[in-house]
């Protein structure tokens, strides 16, 4: 067992006494009046002693002023070491410090915040490089036109003449700007499936909507369809009626706005109408006077018989 270990830890006895000192420098070190009350003493090591005094600073509950003073081996004058302020075990403290990038959370940018990426995000990788050079099979490279000339000379009598190489009908870099593919950097594979797990977990095929909806949205004419690989799994809900309106949706995901879910139906044609031109129907012009219903319509047979 070492030295240092045997040791006794109790506080020596001069450097416990000099509570005065250390209050003195408590005092000093901190506003006046915001010093409290003796509140124990602790030992550091041999003749080291730290004192603690109540702080009552407003907003720092808890805390204590600690002072620490010290005294040379065989000597009897107590030195001052260091004068703070720490925190106790019931002292309110700040919470532990995370970088803005770990506490950012989507819906946090407002209007003019700026959000820069690092060079290293793993959701993007380099686009196009921006070379104007050719690739090595173009019509225009420097290969290409070597390789011609020098077919040219074999086919051809005499010596071999300098042909001009072919004129360049724009660089890779315009075509690319063009084309709208002139990026400094694009979605890596981490960025793709990092944004299709989102948008799957908000409007995929497990959500409560798409359980109860009576198609899915590949089949909806409300999805509108978006490019790249993306555009395999995802689309744009066009329906203003439906809760995914301008969201980007799972194929697999549906709701109740579906566009063949509840096609209204065509109104009754009444049926034609079928006229009998094979029979007369009699209509009076009044009923008989007795009983207030029709009279009886005779027959040919009685009509012969009344006329005779």
């Amino acid at each position: 067992m070492s030295a240092a270990t045997t040791r006794s830890r109790t506080p020596d006895r001069l450097c416990a006494e000099a509570v005065d000192l250390a209050r003195v420098a408590a005092e000093e070190v901190a506003a006046p009046g915001v010093v409290g009350e003796h509140a124990g003493v602790v030992a550091e090591g041999d003749r080291v002693v730290t004192h603690f005094f109540e702080c009552k600073e407003l907003g720092y509950r808890g805390w204590r002023w600690a002072v620490t003073v010290a005294r040379a081996s065989r000597a009897k004058i107590v030195t001052l070491d260091e004068a703070v302020l720490l925190p106790g075990e019931e002292a309110v403290l700040a919470p532990e410090w995370v970088p803005w990038s770990e506490r950012l959370r989507p819906g946090d940018m407002g209007p003019g915040d700026l959000l820069p990426t690092d060079a290293e995000d793993l959701r993007l990788e380099p686009g196009f490089s921006g070379e104007d050079a050719p690739p090595p099979n173009s019509a225009v490279s420097e290969e290409m036109a070597e390789l011609v000339e020098a077919e040219d000379a074999e086919v051809t009598d005499g010596p071999p003449r300098n042909l001009p190489a072919a004129p360049s009908r724009g660089s890779v870099a315009a075509v690319a700007e063009e084309l709208g593919l002139r990026r400094a950097r694009v979605l890596s594979r981490y960025g793709l499936h990092a944004a299709a797990d989102r948008w799957e977990e908000a409007f995929g095929a497990k959500t409560p909507m798409a359980q109860a909806a009576p198609a899915s949205c590949v089949s909806c004419g409300f999805l509108a369809p978006i490019g790249g690989s993306l555009g395999q799994a995802f689309g744009v809900c066009a329906n203003e009626f439906s809760p995914a309106d301008g969201r980007v949706v799972s194929l697999s995901y549906g709701c109740g706005g579906h566009s063949e879910a509840a096609v209204m139906p065509t109104p009754p044609q009444p049926a034609t109408p079928v006229i009998d031109e094979t029979r007369v129907d009699p209509f009076p012009l009044r009923p008989a006077p007795d009983s207030g219903s029709l009279p009886p319509v005779p027959d040919e047979e009685t009509a012969e018989l009344g006329h005779s």
